[in-house]
């Protein structure tokens, strides 16, 4: 496939834009887009009009709910830029995004400085050893001051974070950088595209030169041979320090940070430069690992190469009204044409690509064929769910799959007619295929459907995409938290399922063991809801045919919950014997006796209830953190740190879900409407017992604990 001469391999940057919510990520792609002629205007968040935020809820609340994919480019190179939500509950579409870009760009607020999601996207870049910019926006603001956010990326995030540039003036009087590798300052009036080389201002000078002595001290740092060279005194050209630089922020290293206001479109030109000159091209990356779909053990690389064999990852899906299911992918290796068989892995079926577009936002662009490096979306891969692997067919490989957190919170949405409840269930499984952090739970007994997500804001987005969308407008619940169940203590039970119906009975004993894990503690035998199992059970005492059942039947048992209907998790369950019988024992008698010692164990290992423990982060004046604090203590919470934030005072602590409900109103009453916040997952603990049993009391009234 012929491509493009302006973008090689070496000159295409696949990258990331990260934030918290309102550190204005949005508007930051927005002059991207701008500057490099994708967009002749840039639109306004305020005004509704973002290329970027395209969704009719994304436009009402003025925030990011679906990442959003373009290309566009700079200086001869392509940068395909996927742009991310910056709210915590839409953490699924920043997992996945991570996973298929080479490079990030972390945008912090000049104002609020290092915030909750800012780090859980850095925790989350570092598993995958992303390299990374980071750029101190807002400057502008009043507040806003670069060089106390310095130190907190410092504290909280890296020591590797350098400045390449330092900020002239400060709050209304920011006009322009210093860069600190050329000495380059830079202004920008009267909102010009274009800055004013100026000279650095005097108050600056000895600032700006003791800067760039540290920067290029954490350059030569990283390579023996210039730092020899420094060390010697030998005159190092602006050249070789650059190229040092890129080779330490593609090894982690180096952070780069610089600064600017998007805005006001201050500073945007550097921050591409720096994209081009310091991020890694897809060569630079090492080869991506998969393994061979009929042999696990058999470790697969695939080079960012056109000239070897074919693979991707899905990394979204979308259902689009115009030509229905789009499978959004980042090709690691390959090439591939529209009309060609791609085969999955995991559904074991060869599907051929219909068509392959080019996205710019929810804007579509036909092409002829996909080839590594590329971010595209294909019609046709019907079997494709997010994680998957598209590969060629006679060379198959399977990549590492994405892991998506669990949801905390649920409704129940009950249709409002007989006729919509087809329709309810069909449009509410779409959404769960769209977004991995939506899980819907259908009870063939009581007819009752539940959806689970991050948090209240996820739950009321989904809602309202089944209005606008589907057409569709159902009762919904109040949200109900997403508890879980677990053992406290080691037991043993022998279980005996024995039945006579005449001719052939039934017959199985077994005997199982239970403990709690460990925090933290990993087995490979656990699965998804953190339920381990282990066969030890004597084969002379127990045949093997017996013991997958066992352990389906206990799975099965403790997904369904022991003592209020909820998950059991945190647990090793062993199978330490049995008995059979000749004639009378089927595979089924076991997978029956094991649910039924399934419950019976959790009953005698001291069972309690868990329930999620959220991070709350604060911010509000100062005056209103002592009724703020005494709340956080009326809620079950705790205040783990208090920090300045500009002007704000900053609260972090830890407060139960079931008490966090409905806390915006309450917040905003409490500050006078000015206090903002956000809630975050943070583990799950154990529920206190008075609370535990009337939470357990009324699950039992609705008929949600399974019959003993």
């Amino acid at each position: 496939m012929a491509r493009k001469k302006e973008a090689p391999l070496e000159n295409v940057r696949i990258i990331g834009l990260f934030a918290h919510v309102d550190a204005g990520k949005t508007t930051t792609s927005e002059s991207i887009l701008y500057y490099t002629g994708r967009i002749h205007r840039a639109g306004n968040i305020d005004d509704g009009d973002t290329q970027m935020d395209f969704m009719q809820q994304e436009r009402e609340r003025g925030i990011t709910i679906m990442s959003a994919a373009t290309a566009c480019h700079w200086r001869d190179h392509r940068i395909n830029l996927i742009d991310t939500p910056g709210h915590i509950d839409f953490t699924a579409e920043v997992v996945r995004s991570i996973r298929v870009i080479d490079g990030a760009v972390m945008i912090l607020c000049g104002v609020a400085g290092v915030e909750p999601q800012t780090e859980a996207v850095w925790l989350h870049a570092n598993r995958e050893h992303l390299a990374r910019l980071i750029f101190i926006n807002k400057l502008d603001r009043i507040g806003a001051d670069f060089y106390r956010v310095l130190d907190e990326i410092h504290e909280r995030l890296t020591p590797n974070a350098q400045p390449l540039q330092l900020p002239i003036g400060s709050e209304g009087d920011f006009v322009g950088i210093v860069d600190l590798l050329t000495r380059q300052a830079w202004a920008w009036h009267n909102g010009d595209d274009e800055p004013e080389s100026v000279p650095v201002p005097a108050d600056m000078v000895t600032q700006v030169a003791q800067a760039r002595e540290q920067l290029l001290d954490a350059i030569c740092e990283t390579d023996d041979n210039l730092l020899e060279q420094r060390l010697d005194g030998v005159d190092i050209g602006l050249e070789t320090f650059r190229a040092a630089l890129r080779k330490a922020v593609i090894a982690g290293d180096i952070v780069p940070v610089l600064c600017g206001t998007s805005r006001n479109r201050i500073a945007v030109q550097p921050l591409l430069d720096a994209i081009v000159d310091y991020l890694p091209a897809p060569v630079d990356i090492p080869p991506v690992l998969g393994h061979n779909p009929a042999n696990p053990e058999e470790i697969i690389e695939r080079p960012d190469a056109f000239d070897v064999p074919f693979c991707a990852s899905v990394f979204k899906i979308v259902t689009d009204p115009h030509v229905g299911h789009l499978s959004w992918v980042r090709v690691f290796s390959g090439q591939m044409q529209a009309g060609d068989l791609t085969y999955n892995p995991r559904a074991d079926t060869s599907e051929r690509v219909g068509r392959i577009y080019r996205m710019h936002a929810n804007r579509r662009e036909q092409v002829d064929g996909m080839a590594a490096s590329d971010v595209v979306a294909l019609v046709g891969v019907k079997s494709a769910m997010t994680g998957d692997t598209l590969c060629d067919p006679a060379h198959p490989i399977v990549l590492e799959g994405i892991h998506f957190p669990k949801p905390v919170i649920a409704v129940a949405l009950t249709p409002s007619s007989t006729k919509e409840r087809e329709k309810l269930h069909e449009a509410v499984s779409r959404l769960c295929d769209e977004d991995p952090t939506l899980i819907q739970n259908f009870d063939a007994e009581t007819g009752e459907l539940t959806l689970a997500g991050m948090g209240e804001l996820h739950l009321d987005v989904s809602v309202d995409r089944l209005r606008t969308e589907f057409g569709i407008v159902p009762q919904v619940s109040a949200p109900q938290v997403s508890y879980r169940e677990t053992v406290t203590r080691r037991a043993e039970v022998t279980t005996t399922y024995k039945k006579q119906s005449g001719g052939h009975g039934h017959f199985a004993e077994i005997v199982l063991g239970i403990e709690p894990l460990a925090e933290g503690e990993e087995t490979e035998e656990a699965d998804e809801n953190g339920v381990a199992f282990v066969h030890a059970a004597p084969p002379a005492e127990l045949p093997r045919e017996f013991w997958r059942p066992v352990e389906l039947g206990v799975r099965r048992a403790l997904e369904q919950g022991v003592i209020a209907g909820y998950p059991v998790t945190g647990v090793k369950v062993t199978l330490l014997g049995g008995r059979y019988h000749e004639v009378d024992s089927a595979t089924m008698d076991f997978e029956v006796a094991g649910g039924m010692g399934a419950r019976q164990i959790v009953r005698a290992a001291a069972p309690a209830l868990l329930e999620p423990i959220m991070r709350i982060d604060i911010n509000a004046a100062e005056e209103y953190v002592g009724p703020i604090v005494a709340d956080i203590g009326r809620r079950r919470g705790l205040v783990n740190t208090m920090r300045v934030r500009g002007h704000l005072r900053n609260v972090d602590g830890e407060v139960p879900l079931a008490e966090a409900r409905g806390y915006a109103t309450d917040l905003r009453s409490m500050t006078q409407g000015r206090g903002t916040f956000t809630l975050e997952f943070k583990r799950y603990a154990v529920v206190p017992e008075s609370i535990a049993a009337g939470v357990i009391k009324e699950r039992q009234a609705a008929g949600k604990v399974p019959i003993r």
